[in-house]
């Protein structure tokens, strides 16, 4: 669900979020990595980050809808989940979860070993990976990540957590492409989206 839809319509931090996420035709192109995505309008939100008031806003609207939910942990996406998720999980009192890319997580004495999810790309195939023991039977969970576009990478961090027995109550994106318009669930899990991509 968009939040302009569902509690927030009218609301002017929303403009502004939108209004600072810069938009990057043509991005990424690769030469020898042969990844050519012609046509791609790359929402950027570096510029985002940039502006503290939108940045601000941006964490604001999803404390204050996780706050009083009994999350207990916020699962961030790499990498950009990994720019929203601790500043939520500090402000409601959880703990945040990284959800890595393949060999990214060290593997050390108390947190050993790494579980991993595989999911399909618009381009190809990927893996997320978490820490066995970061997340504990029973917990609460939020997923959050920069946009979502297909839902695979979404799917795959809401699989990952079920693995372990959590419960996940939401996943959360700053953009959400048009065709989650209206759809309020990805994998039978509520979506939270705050705006949709500029052109």
């Amino acid at each position: 669900m968009f939040a302009g839809e569902h509690g927030l319509q009218g609301d002017p931090r929303l403009k502004a979020i939108s209004d600072a996420i810069r938009v990057v035709p043509h991005f990424p192109k690769s030469v020898c990595g042969f990844l050519f995505l012609s046509g791609i309008m790359f929402q950027d939100i570096t510029t985002l980050l940039l502006d503290h008031k939108a940045y601000k806003d941006t964490l604001d609207i999803f404390v204050d809808r996780y706050r009083d939910m009994g999350i207990s942990v916020v699962a961030g996406v790499e990498a950009r989940g990994f720019l929203f998720g601790p500043s939520i999980a500090l402000a409601i009192g959880a703990k945040f979860v990284p959800l890595s890319k393949p060999s990214k997580l060290p593997v050390f004495e108390y947190l050993g070993e790494v579980i991993s999810e595989e999911y399909v790309l618009e381009y190809g195939n990927d893996c997320l990976e978490m820490h066995v023991g970061a997340v504990k039977h029973g917990e609460r969970a939020i997923i959050i990540d920069d946009l979502v576009a297909t839902g695979g990478t979404l799917s795959a961090a809401i699989r990952l957590l079920e693995r372990v027995g959590a419960e996940v109550v939401e996943c959360a994106c700053v953009i959400g492409l048009p065709e989650f318009k209206g759809q309020f669930r990805l994998n039978g899990k509520p979506l939270y989206i705050l705006v949709e991509p500029r052109q």
